[in-house]
């Protein structure tokens, strides 16, 4: 562990990041139910003298540390989530693996955490060398509903504040590089139900009935339409049947069928228009087909959007601290985060660690994701930087 520590955090600061790490990877926990994680992150903050860490969600935490030097007096939010996922892990290599049946940090938040954790340490114990207030946010449930990220916007916890940070492990991105682009960098995520209402007949006679599930597949081909005729490319619009259920015997007439799936942008801007549309098309196949829509819409998060000059002030750190061969400008994407909520409040920054080496090269949400312990330290360490940088900007 030695090696991977320099003077930005102690040998004591970076063996509590470290083992925070382990402790959360050995007993993973599902979104909104993080209550040990809750309790083990609170523990090793008053470890240090960290005190006062507040709780919100439920099961979330987060802690404000206050510089007294003068300065510019800049207010700074750094988020780490720390929820797992319903999979079962599948690798024997770990001394710290998942000791909990069907549930691994599959996707990097037992890393998300312990970054977070390392940079309130980092800032307690410099709290005498920095002006203005950063808040770090150990956030639960980013992973599924209710988001932890929407709370923060609902209760409020960035009003007030210049910048906020998030970063995310990258599985295509090589360990000991970075990543990240000015704009958006991820789709929102709405998702939708749609039940199609026929009319129950004999199998032998349809045309005394309504197909319910002739109007599903006509809706199936149709609203594919919306994204390839009627939105913009540069949009990423893709619209997902997650499922459908319905029909119940061989030779009746299926009178109801129920559709869910996503609806995901990365425009702000047009993502109502795009589940308006998806909406329109279910209703007005079902009307030709002589049956009934009913359409319901599930908002889930924004897109996440990237502050140009935040981009570019983490670039040049990268480049000046790390080297300029491992700033890796990655295309976006399609996927979600609710850190969208973070981004739609204050200028802010999502920034991608690499973690891609011999060993640990699957893609997240799968039961062989692995990340190396030597690039949580450095990737603390930078984030502390980062955060240094924009108090002082």
């Amino acid at each position: 562990m030695d090696s991977f520590t320099n003077d930005l955090l102690t040998k004591a600061e970076g063996d509590a990041v470290v083992r925070l790490r382990h402790d959360m990877h050995r007993e993973p926990e599902l979104s909104n139910d993080e209550w040990k994680t809750q309790k083990r992150i609170r523990e090793a903050l008053e470890s240090f003298g960290v005190m006062g860490a507040k709780t919100f969600h439920k099961t979330g935490l987060y802690v404000d540390i206050h510089g007294s030097a003068p300065g510019p007096s800049r207010s700074i939010a750094l988020r780490g989530d720390i929820d797992a996922l319903p999979i079962q892990e599948q690798r024997d290599d770990l001394s710290y693996s998942s000791q909990v049946p069907g549930v691994m940090h599959a996707c990097g938040h037992d890393l998300h955490g312990s970054i977070a954790l390392g940079t309130a340490l980092a800032f307690y114990r410099m709290r005498g060398k920095f002006s203005g207030k950063v808040r770090i946010i150990f956030q639960p449930a980013e992973e599924a509903e209710p988001l932890g990220g929407r709370s923060v916007l609902e209760e409020n916890l960035l009003d007030g504040f210049d910048a906020a940070i998030g970063f995310h492990v990258n599985e295509k991105i090589p360990a000991g590089a970075y990543g990240a682009r000015a704009g958006a960098v991820t789709n929102s995520s709405d998702g939708f139900a749609v039940n199609f209402i026929g009319t129950m007949a004999h199998g032998a006679e349809p045309h005394s009935g309504v197909d319910a599930i002739a109007i599903s597949g006509a809706f199936i081909n149709e609203v594919q339409k919306v994204v390839s005729r009627e939105m913009p490319n540069i949009d990423r619009p893709i619209v997902t049947i997650g499922a459908i259920h319905g029909g119940e015997a061989i030779n009746i007439i299926c009178p109801f069928v129920s559709i869910t799936g996503t609806i995901r942008t990365s425009s702000p801007e047009r993502r109502d228009l795009l589940v308006r549309r998806v909406q329109e098309v279910a209703e007005g196949v079902a009307a030709t087909h002589r049956g009934r829509a009913e359409f319901t819409c599930y908002s889930g998060e924004p897109p996440v959007v990237n502050d140009a000059a935040m981009v570019e002030a983490f670039r040049q750190l990268v480049s000046e601290t790390v080297g300029e061969n491992k700033f890796i400008e990655r295309p976006p994407s399609a996927g979600s985060d609710d850190f969208g909520y973070y981004s739609a409040c204050v200028p802010s920054i999502y920034f991608w660690f690499g973690s891609r080496e011999p060993g640990n090269d699957s893609p997240a949400h799968t039961p062989t994701f692995g990340v190396s312990d030597k690039v949580l330290i450095p990737t603390t360490e930078l984030t502390i930087q980062y955060c240094w940088k924009l108090l002082h900007s």
